[in-house]
Parts: structure tokens; C-alpha cells; sequence
């Protein structure tokens, strides 16, 4: 039997199930309690009709664009609304236009509604700026960024911001429940019959995104056959077949882009090999781009272990040239093999703090002459000049080491690189330790 047959007109609704399922009113959303729950600022608000500029910011899946469209079916205001992909000044300035015109005419208020609102540029934010400062229109935005990099810090500083989060797997469950109960827009006018280890495996893989998980739900439906009964069973096999990947919510140019990497390096720092393995997967698993762990891990090397583990910064080398020699995803091994050695070296961060020191001192001083020993005495006319005069040759003392002065004659006593005891540096520290007494014992 077909499936198809049994259903006529009436009993199948238009378009997607994400889509039909969308929320209309308060009552209907399903999550996001600590900012729409009974009594908070933003549900009292929404249901007062008393709207300022807001944004709405989070993971895709997680209600933005409907807890905006929960606003166009409540507010008195006229609702308007652009994608931030495809519109342009003109069309805000169009919007803007006509909100005056409701404004002087019709006492009415415009509430407009921006999806994508990172993607709208620096000018088209400067342009959107004076009409959300003098109320012409009450802006609600919607992005997947952190607003604090991709917004305009003056049109920030207006609106309210309201960060939505993933899905817990209650909600998830409920999302399912209603869905297949809905006669109006979902499936209530089927026969369907769902087992426990299916919901599991759609909640699951799904990942906090109620719309992966109804677009899953809804290919399981309609792709299953009816068993003699009329009913449409989906057991786990079909869930399974309908979402076999786990989404990733990992935007390459956004937050997670920053913040894993950032996990990343930190666990490596803490020398936290199960750790580091966790992040670089996820990285990998998302489709980041190799050449960039690769830099990060050529960074970290240098600053993080230095010379406690000078072999550190060539493992490091090996991994970045590796990654462009074999690609992916051959290259994940040798990008694992440098994390771990990188996570399980010591640490020592005194290159780093050695060279920014350096740069400080160097950037205050009015002063900075190089000591006419050291100075260049192969160029014609240096000799008459003086300059090279009383330089000593190490190589030609005891261990090849000879105490003199190097730095200027006002930073003759300073000290900018302070080794670690850890690993390699201990030996490094041995050798100027011999040197400070070298120095001692002949001045």
C-alpha cells in the first residue's frame, strides 16, 4: 500500500514540518524557559505589547526567527521583515519609509524583524542606526553570532540582548510528541507509533536543533510504509536511516570557530592529552580547516613549551607540512601525533614573556646604542672608527665562553629571559648559571 493514498488534501498540510510547526503564540513554544517562561522580562514584555530593540542570539534550531514570528502574532504594531542575506539599503531604507508614514498617519508602530543580522555589513548597520535610535522602527534581530563581534556597537549598546540555547532533551521529546499528535499541521491524521529507541536516536543525534530533528521525523514518516493495521512504525533501523550523522552547530567564521580552538590550545596547555584529542575530533568532525590547527599547534609550541621542549616547534613544523603534503584525512594522524606530543611536553612560557619584555623596554627607551665592540667592523672605514675594537672571539676561550658586555651601556644588568625548571630548560639554566660565575669570578 502507499502511503500516499492515505492521505487526501485536508489531512496534508502544506510545506515542511519544521516550517508548519513552527510556534504561533507564547503558549505553543516549547524551551527557551529562562528567557519566555511565565514572569520574565521578555514574555511580560511581549504580552504588555511594550517592545524595545532586541537581539536574539544562539545555535540554529533554537526558536530566534520564531520567537520573532510569536511577536508579529501578538504585537499591535505592524510587523515587517527582511533577510539580512538578500536585502540591501535600499530595502531598509524602503521599510523605513513607510514606518514614518504609519508613524505621522496611523499613530501605528513598525517592528522589524532582521534574520542573518551579522550579515548585514558596517554601512547597512551605520544606515539602520538613527530610525532605531529615534524610534521609527523597533528592530528585532536574529543571528547564530556573538553579537558583541558582528553587530555595531552602537546599535548594540540599544537593543536588549537575549541569548536562546540548544534544546534540552525533554524538549526535544516534546517537540516529537506534538508534532505526531497535531492533526492541523502535523501528523495526528496518521496512524504512527514511534519506539522509545527511536526518539532516543532522533533527540540524540539531533543535537539541541528542533528543526533537524522534525525534518528527521518527517522523512521517517513519509518514507515508511504502513503495516496492515495502517500504522507506520518507526523503529530505531528506520530513525537511523532517516538522520545518521550527528549535527554539528560549528560555524567556521563564528563563535565555536574561536571558542574550540581556543578550548583546544587551553587543553594542550593544561596537559590534558584526552582533553586536546576531544577538541582537535570535533574541529576535524566540523570540517575546520587543518592549516589553521596546524598554525595554532606552530604557535603554541614556541609559546607554551619553548625551549622546555625545543623538539616541540619541529614536531609542530612536521604536522603543518604533513597537512599540506597529504591533505585530508590522512593529515588528522599527524595533527594527533603533534597534540599529544605538545600536551604530554613540559611547559615553559618563558620564551614568550623573554621577548615581550624585550619589546617593552624597547618601545620605552629613548636610547639604545650598540656598544662600539659590537659593532660592525668589516665595511671600509670601520676599522678608523674604532668600531669591533676590544670585541672578544668565544671560540677561542674555555668552553667557548668568554664573560663581556652585550647590551647597552644602560641595560648592562637586565634580565630578560628567565628559565623554567621544567625539561629541557634545566640544562639551559645549568649553562647560565656557569656563565654568572664565569662572569663573577672575573670581573
Amino acid at each position: 500500500m502507499d502511503l500516499f493514498d492515505l492521505s487526501n488534501e485536508k489531512e496534508t498540510p502544506k510545506g515542511p514540518l519544521a516550517a508548519r510547526m513552527r510556534p504561533r503564540t507564547l503558549s505553543e513554544v516549547i524551551g527557551q524557559e529562562e528567557i519566555i517562561g511565565e514572569g520574565t522580562l521578555l514574555r511580560r514584555a511581549i504580552e504588555a505589547d511594550r517592545l524595545t530593540p532586541m537581539i536574539f542570539y544562539g545555535p540554529p534550531g533554537t526558536g530566534k526567527t520564531t520567537l520573532a514570528r510569536v511577536i508579529a502574532n501578538t504585537t499591535s504594531a505592524h510587523f515587517e521583515q527582511l533577510n539580512a542575506v538578500i536585502a540591501g539599503i535600499k530595502e531598509v531604507r524602503e521599510i523605513v519609509q513607510r514606518a514614518k508614514d504609519r508613524l505621522k498617519y496611523d499613530s501605528e508602530k513598525t517592528v522589524l524583524f532582521i534574520d542573518e543580522i551579522h550579515r548585514f555589513n558596517k554601512g547597512q548597520q551605520d544606515a539602520l542606526l538613527p530610525f532605531v535610535e529615534d524610534g521609527t522602527v523597533i528592530l528585532i534581530g536574529a543571528t547564530t553570532e556573538n553579537p558583541m563581534f558582528e553587530v555595531n556597537p552602537a546599535l548594540l549598546s540599544r537593543s536588549r540582548l537575549f541569548r536562546l540555547q540548544s534544546l534540552n532533551n525533554d524538549d526535544l521529546k516534546r517537540v516529537i510528541e506534538v508534532a505526531i499528535e497535531d492533526k492541523e499541521r502535523g501528523f495526528g491524521n496518521y496512524k504512527v507509533s514511534i519506539d522509545d529507541s527511536a526518539v532516543h536516536h532522533l533527540v540524540d543525534v539531533s543535537n539541541g536543533d528542533a528543526r533537524t530533528v522534525l525534518n528527521a521525523l518527517e522523512l521517517a514518516i513519509l518514507t515508511t510504509d504502513p503495516n496492515e493495521e495502517g500504522v507506520i512504525l518507526i523503529d530505531l533501523p528506520t530513525a537511523e536511516a532517516s538522520i545518521q550523522k550527528r549535527v554539528l552547530q560549528y560555524d567556521k567564521s563564528g563563535d565555536q570557530h574561536y571558542d574550540t580552538i581556543s578550548a583546544f590550545i587551553k587543553s594542550i596547555r593544561g596537559s590534558d592529552p584526552d582533553a586536546c584529542m576531544y577538541w582537535l575530533a570535533k574541529m576535524i568532525y566540523a570540517g575546520e580547516d587543518p592549516r589553521f590547527i596546524a598554525r595554532r599547534l606552530y604557535v603554541h609550541a614556541a609559546e607554551d613549551i619553548g625551549l622546555a621542549d625545543p623538539n616541540a616547534l619541529l614536531i609542530a613544523q612536521a604536522a603543518a607540512y604533513a597537512v599540506d603534503f597529504l591533505g585530508m584525512p590522512e593529515a588528522r594522524i599527524p595533527l594527533a601525533e603533534a597534540a599529544l606530543y605538545l600536551a604530554t611536553a613540559p611547559k615553559s612560557n618563558a620564551v614568550i614573556t623573554s621577548i615581550d619584555h624585550a619589546l617593552s623596554v624597547v618601545e620605552k627607551e629613548r636610547t639604545g646604542v650598540v656598544p662600539v665592540h659590537l659593532r660592525d667592523a668589516h665595511y671600509k672605514g670601520a676599522s678608523k672608527l674604532g668600531h669591533g675594537v676590544g670585541y672578544k672571539y668565544p671560540h677561542n676561550y674555555e668552553h667557548h665562553y668568554v664573560p663581556q658586555q652585550y647590551l647597552p651601556d644602560h641595560l648592562v644588568e637586565k634580565k630578560f629571559y628567565n628559565p623554567s625548571e621544567n625539561g629541557y630548560e634545566k640544562t639551559v639554566q645549568k649553562r647560565l648559571d656557569y656563565f654568572e660565575k664565569r662572569k663573577r669570578n672575573e670581573t
